[in-house]
């Protein structure tokens, strides 16, 4: 294989946890276009051409980056476009966005493989799983569980919600919460009365577009939630969405922060492996 399959110059990005790897393994220059998911580190968007969003992207747009490689997270799209992509030639590496900390340790070391750098992404993913297993301890000592909602967006007092198998419910267990919407696949609507039932102590969301900055005041005044016990103390956390929802190196620093607003009685210390922002 030639030495540009193996270690290519010009990567273009459609994943934002792909993104903050390659930078993370000093790699950035390499990096000709990244997808409007790539907010971390905050200059790739500033730095890098776009190329839209991650499940939107133009085959054409691209192409017309003269990428040497082509790198997609699960779920990177239209279909046709991706088609349009494998049918150019260009060589493409598709990344599955595990949502376990094996998952987010073989991620990382896919992408290295991807981009020849297969020692340094060694090293970050042992680094990683190290920090998980850290979380892991400060997990076992909480006396309980809470209940967690998130709440993805909020659509004419609609809930969007968060339930099984969405990385919502994969950073609320490693938090030590209880994701109340679990009896919902994916990302769903929940009903107002599901809502009431379902009793949550918290409410999570995403801090970024207007409809994820929601105030307590105004979450809390809708008919759904005005009765739920996350209503009686005002429980409403915005974090960022691919911090707590990327699945890659800051992960378990997420889930730290995460597990700290959700338990504030426990004082959780920060994690002792992670590095220093």
């Amino acid at each position: 294989m030639p030495a540009l399959a193996q270690n290519p110059d010009k990567i273009v990005v459609a994943g934002g946890v792909i993104t903050e790897v390659l930078y993370a393994l000093g790699l950035q220059e390499r990096i000709v276009g990244v997808d409007s998911t790539s907010q971390f580190p905050p200059e790739a968007l500033k730095d890098k051409p776009n190329i839209g969003y991650v499940r939107a992207l133009s085959a054409e747009g691209v192409l017309s980056l003269k990428p040497s490689l082509v790198m997609l997270i699960d779920g990177a799209g239209p279909p046709d476009a991706v088609s349009l992509l494998t049918e150019s030639g260009v060589r493409i590496a598709r990344i599955a966005d595990g949502l376990t900390p094996e998952g987010v340790a073989t991620k990382i070391d896919a992408i290295g493989a991807a981009v020849g750098a297969g020692e340094p992404a060694r090293r970050l993913a042992a680094q990683t799983t190290a920090r998980f297993e850290e979380l892991a301890g400060l997990r076992a000592k909480l006396a309980t569980k809470k209940r967690i909602l998130f709440v993805l967006s909020l659509q004419n007092g609609r809930a969007l919600v968060g339930g099984r198998n969405s990385s919502a419910d994969a950073i609320i267990a490693l938090a030590g919460g209880l994701n109340v919407a679990s009896a919902i696949e994916g990302y769903k609507p929940m009903t107002e009365e599901a809502i009431a039932a379902a009793a949550p102590d918290m409410v999570l969301m995403m801090r970024n577009s207007s409809a994820h900055n929601t105030t307590p005041e105004e979450l809390f005044a809708m008919p759904a939630f005005a009765q739920t016990p996350a209503a009686a103390t005002k429980r409403l956390v915005h974090m960022d969405g691919l911090y707590l929802l990327g699945f890659g190196p800051r992960t378990p620093m997420a889930a730290r922060d995460l597990m700290a607003a959700i338990y504030p009685e426990a004082a959780i210390p920060p994690l002792k492996t992670a590095a220093a922002p």
